[in-house]
Protein backbone atom coordinates (compact mmCIF):
# COMPACT_ATOMS: atom_id res chain seq x y z
CA UNK A 1 0.00 0.00 0.00
CA UNK A 2 1.12 3.98 -0.78
CA UNK A 3 0.27 6.34 1.63
CA UNK A 4 0.23 9.91 0.43
CA UNK A 5 0.14 13.13 2.65
CA UNK A 6 0.12 16.73 1.90
CA UNK A 7 2.96 18.70 4.07
CA UNK A 8 1.71 20.78 6.87
CA UNK A 9 0.38 24.50 6.28
CA UNK A 10 2.31 27.21 5.09
CA UNK A 11 2.04 30.76 5.44
CA UNK A 12 1.09 31.09 1.47
CA UNK A 13 -1.69 28.27 2.46
CA UNK A 14 -3.51 30.64 4.79
CA UNK A 15 -3.21 33.30 2.13
CA UNK A 16 -4.22 31.60 -1.38
CA UNK A 17 -1.24 32.06 -2.49
CA UNK A 18 0.46 29.70 -5.76
CA UNK A 19 3.43 28.27 -4.07
CA UNK A 20 4.24 25.89 -6.74
CA UNK A 21 7.74 24.85 -6.68
CA UNK A 22 8.84 28.04 -4.54
CA UNK A 23 10.76 26.76 -1.12
CA UNK A 24 8.54 27.56 1.89
CA UNK A 25 8.12 26.57 5.35
CA UNK A 26 5.65 25.50 7.38
CA UNK A 27 3.79 27.76 9.74
CA UNK A 28 3.38 26.80 13.44
CA UNK A 29 0.01 25.24 12.18
CA UNK A 30 1.57 23.54 9.46
CA UNK A 31 4.51 21.62 12.30
CA UNK A 32 1.37 20.84 14.48
CA UNK A 33 -0.35 19.25 11.61
CA UNK A 34 2.99 17.98 10.61
CA UNK A 35 3.09 16.04 14.61
CA UNK A 36 -0.30 14.60 14.47
CA UNK A 37 0.17 12.99 11.16
CA UNK A 38 3.08 11.53 12.59
CA UNK A 39 1.56 10.10 15.25
CA UNK A 40 -1.45 8.91 12.57
CA UNK A 41 1.55 7.10 10.31
CA UNK A 42 2.90 5.40 13.62
CA UNK A 43 -0.15 3.20 13.45
CA UNK A 44 0.06 2.77 9.66
CA UNK A 45 3.93 0.34 10.30
CA UNK A 46 5.39 2.35 7.50
CA UNK A 47 8.40 0.56 6.37
CA UNK A 48 9.71 3.82 3.94
CA UNK A 49 9.25 7.29 3.56
CA UNK A 50 9.50 9.28 0.56
CA UNK A 51 9.46 13.26 0.53
CA UNK A 52 9.15 16.14 -2.02
CA UNK A 53 12.52 17.94 -1.65
CA UNK A 54 11.09 21.33 -1.28
CA UNK A 55 11.03 22.78 2.25
CA UNK A 56 7.87 22.23 3.61
CA UNK A 57 7.41 19.06 2.52
CA UNK A 58 11.08 17.62 3.63
CA UNK A 59 10.02 19.58 7.18
CA UNK A 60 6.78 17.80 7.53
CA UNK A 61 8.91 14.20 6.34
CA UNK A 62 11.51 15.02 9.31
CA UNK A 63 8.66 15.25 11.58
CA UNK A 64 7.17 12.06 10.69
CA UNK A 65 10.64 10.16 10.01
CA UNK A 66 11.43 11.50 13.36
CA UNK A 67 8.52 9.63 14.71
CA UNK A 68 8.54 6.52 12.95
CA UNK A 69 12.68 5.80 12.84
CA UNK A 70 12.81 6.38 9.25
CA UNK A 71 15.10 8.67 7.00
CA UNK A 72 12.83 10.66 4.49
CA UNK A 73 14.32 10.09 0.72
CA UNK A 74 14.05 13.09 -1.14
CA UNK A 75 12.36 12.79 -4.67
CA UNK A 76 12.16 15.56 -7.44
CA UNK A 77 9.55 14.16 -9.25
CA UNK A 78 7.17 14.44 -5.90
CA UNK A 79 7.69 18.53 -6.28
CA UNK A 80 4.35 20.34 -6.66
CA UNK A 81 3.01 21.39 -10.31
CA UNK A 82 5.51 24.40 -11.45
CA UNK A 83 3.04 27.06 -12.10
CA UNK A 84 5.12 29.07 -14.18
CA UNK A 85 3.74 32.93 -14.06
CA UNK A 86 1.25 32.33 -11.24
CA UNK A 87 4.17 31.39 -8.45
CA UNK A 88 3.94 34.10 -5.66
CA UNK A 89 0.70 35.33 -7.19
CA UNK A 90 -2.73 35.25 -4.96
CA UNK A 91 -5.43 32.95 -6.05
CA UNK A 92 -7.98 35.48 -5.97
CA UNK A 93 -5.97 38.46 -8.02
CA UNK A 94 -5.54 35.49 -10.58
CA UNK A 95 -9.16 35.13 -10.88
CA UNK A 96 -9.43 38.38 -11.11
CA UNK A 97 -7.00 39.62 -13.90
CA UNK A 98 -7.59 36.53 -15.96
CA UNK A 99 -10.90 35.10 -15.80
CA UNK A 100 -10.48 33.05 -18.95
CA UNK A 101 -7.20 31.11 -17.57
CA UNK A 102 -8.93 30.87 -14.21
CA UNK A 103 -11.66 29.18 -16.06
CA UNK A 104 -8.81 26.94 -17.80
CA UNK A 105 -7.38 26.50 -14.52
CA UNK A 106 -10.47 25.04 -13.29
CA UNK A 107 -11.76 22.76 -16.09
CA UNK A 108 -7.98 20.99 -15.51
CA UNK A 109 -7.77 17.94 -17.99
CA UNK A 110 -4.67 17.27 -19.72
CA UNK A 111 -4.39 19.92 -21.75
CA UNK A 112 -4.06 22.12 -19.09
CA UNK A 113 -0.59 24.16 -18.49
CA UNK A 114 0.22 26.93 -16.72
CA UNK A 115 1.59 29.91 -18.13
CA UNK A 116 5.60 29.62 -18.20
CA UNK A 117 5.11 26.49 -16.35
CA UNK A 118 3.78 22.77 -16.66
CA UNK A 119 0.92 20.79 -17.50
CA UNK A 120 -0.84 18.85 -15.36
CA UNK A 121 -0.37 15.92 -17.82
CA UNK A 122 3.60 16.69 -17.56
CA UNK A 123 3.26 16.39 -14.00
CA UNK A 124 0.73 13.39 -13.65
CA UNK A 125 3.36 11.65 -16.20
CA UNK A 126 5.92 12.52 -13.75
CA UNK A 127 4.35 11.35 -10.17
CA UNK A 128 2.87 8.25 -11.79
CA UNK A 129 7.18 6.92 -12.47
CA UNK A 130 7.46 7.69 -8.67
CA UNK A 131 4.77 5.92 -7.95
CA UNK A 132 5.57 2.83 -9.73
CA UNK A 133 9.21 2.96 -8.58
CA UNK A 134 8.04 2.72 -5.23
CA UNK A 135 5.88 0.17 -5.87
CA UNK A 136 8.44 -1.85 -7.60
CA UNK A 137 11.16 -1.27 -4.80
CA UNK A 138 8.66 -3.63 -2.24
CA UNK A 139 9.02 -1.31 0.70
CA UNK A 140 5.50 -1.03 1.53
CA UNK A 141 3.56 -0.02 3.60
CA UNK A 142 5.95 3.51 1.67
CA UNK A 143 4.56 6.90 3.18
CA UNK A 144 4.71 9.72 0.43
CA UNK A 145 5.33 13.73 1.80
CA UNK A 146 4.27 15.80 -0.72
CA UNK A 147 1.78 18.22 -2.10
CA UNK A 148 -2.14 18.61 -3.17
CA UNK A 149 -1.22 18.69 -6.52
CA UNK A 150 1.08 15.71 -6.60
CA UNK A 151 -2.06 13.45 -4.50
CA UNK A 152 -4.52 15.45 -7.08
CA UNK A 153 -2.54 13.52 -10.26
CA UNK A 154 -2.17 10.42 -8.08
CA UNK A 155 -6.12 9.89 -7.46
CA UNK A 156 -6.81 11.42 -10.78
CA UNK A 157 -5.00 8.56 -12.57
CA UNK A 158 -7.66 5.89 -10.89
CA UNK A 159 -10.50 7.63 -12.29
CA UNK A 160 -11.91 6.74 -15.70
CA UNK A 161 -12.31 10.72 -16.46
CA UNK A 162 -8.76 11.53 -15.25
CA UNK A 163 -7.07 14.98 -14.84
CA UNK A 164 -10.49 16.21 -15.27
CA UNK A 165 -11.11 15.46 -11.81
CA UNK A 166 -8.16 17.02 -10.88
CA UNK A 167 -10.04 19.76 -8.53
CA UNK A 168 -12.59 17.19 -7.35
CA UNK A 169 -10.15 15.97 -4.72
CA UNK A 170 -10.38 17.18 -1.63
CA UNK A 171 -6.41 17.17 -0.27
CA UNK A 172 -6.18 19.01 3.39
CA UNK A 173 -2.65 19.82 4.92
CA UNK A 174 -1.06 16.94 6.41
CA UNK A 175 -3.98 14.44 6.25
CA UNK A 176 -3.27 10.88 4.65
CA UNK A 177 -4.34 9.18 1.88
CA UNK A 178 -4.53 5.45 0.61
CA UNK A 179 -3.58 4.71 -2.91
Amino acid sequence: MILLARHGETAENRERRFQGQKDVALNETGREQARALAEQAAGEDVVALYTSPLIRAAETAAIVGERLGLQPRPDDRLKEVDVGAWQDRLKDDVEHEDPDSWAAFLRAGDGFRFPGGESFAEQQERVIAALVDVTQRRELPALLVCHRGVVRCALAHTHRKGLDTYHDWRVPNAELVRL
